[in-house]
């Protein structure tokens, strides 16, 4: 079914109707496949299985014995899909009086947005709960966590003290992110790709990653955030990020955050016996989560 507005009609469509409105606000470009990796599934779930590689090479004596490394599998991550659905409802009296076009139509562009804006906010949570341990992912931690186990030990991708948004606090984690190691210790390049941020840091985000100078200071050095092009893919500004203070870095680490399609979102109409109403509905199957840590680094604020 498609949506009429009034720009597509600027005519009154119905006698006595003015004008109508509602139906169709300024909408935000799709937000999160810019955070997500976005696979399929045709599975009821789909689970990742980290396998841990090998260690560093031991010194062999002198008609010595070789020592030999054996592979291991880590952390398992499960991705359970949910169903989400939302319908709506058309009245006989409603359809006979011809107002089926005016609310039918309003309530199909409502519909459609619902389900921008229901994929969008979980996709959100997932930052917005990523530092409640109530809400663990595969090894049993936040997603942004400073103990985060592994075969070499704990490992971090949150700073070691909570920070705003700063030049000093992003450099802070930058280095953190250069220096990620992978399960069994040894050091991968790992690079930042963005800045996220909610609404309330996108200025101070925008004066710190784009100043050619040191942002806010009267020294007469270059801003090395920019100088070394530190985040190719921009600031993200994420509007359903909750915490007005929490700031998020993405990075090109593979097997991160990831949404699986197990069913996109179908629309469907059709007639109730009962009470001769149309009804329309739309469903839809996918989840979201993350695999590996070392793709998003943050800080809460201080």
């Amino acid at each position: 079914m498609s949506v009429i507005t009034r720009a597509s009609h600027p005519k009154a469509l119905w006698p006595g109707v003015k004008r109508w409105w509602g139906l169709e606000y300024n909408k935000y470009e799709p937000i999160w496949p810019r955070l997500f990796e976005k696979l399929s599934s045709t599975q009821a779930y789909e689970e990742d299985v980290e396998t841990i590689g090998f260690g560093m090479l031991s010194v062999k004596n002198e008609s010595g014995s070789i020592v030999y490394d054996t592979a291991q599998q880590g952390t398992v991550s499960r991705y359970t899909h949910i169903t989400y659905a939302l319908g709506y409802q058309v009245t006989l009296e409603e359809y006979q009086d011809n107002l089926y076009e005016k609310v039918s139509l309003k309530r199909t562009g409502r519909l459609a947005r619902s389900v921008f804006e229901t994929g969008e906010v979980i996709h959100g949570n997932i930052f917005n709960r990523g530092f409640d341990s109530n809400f663990p992912g595969g090894d049993g931690k936040a997603l942004f966590a400073t103990d985060h186990p592994t075969a070499s030990g704990n490992q971090s991708n949150r700073l070691s003290v909570d920070a705003d948004l700063s030049e000093a606090s992003i450099e802070d984690i930058c280095i953190q992110i250069a220096n990620a190691k992978d399960s069994r210790g040894l050091r991968f390049l790992n690079k930042p790709r963005c800045l996220a941020v909610p609404n309330d840091l996108m200025f101070e985000a925008n004066r710190i990653i784009k100043s050619v100078l040191q942002n806010d200071t009267a020294n007469n050095a270059i801003n090395a955030i920019r100088a070394l092009g530190i985040f190719p893919d921009g600031i993200i500004v994420n509007p359903y990020f909750t915490d007005p203070d929490a700031w998020f870095v993405k990075t090109d680490c593979p097997d991160g955050l990831t949404h699986y399609t197990r069913m996109a979102p179908a629309f469907d109409k059709d007639n109730d016996f009962d009470t001769k109403n149309a009804k329309a509905s739309v469903v839809e199957r996918f989840v979201a989560g993350w695999t590996n840590f070392r793709q998003a680094y943050a800080s809460p604020g201080a």
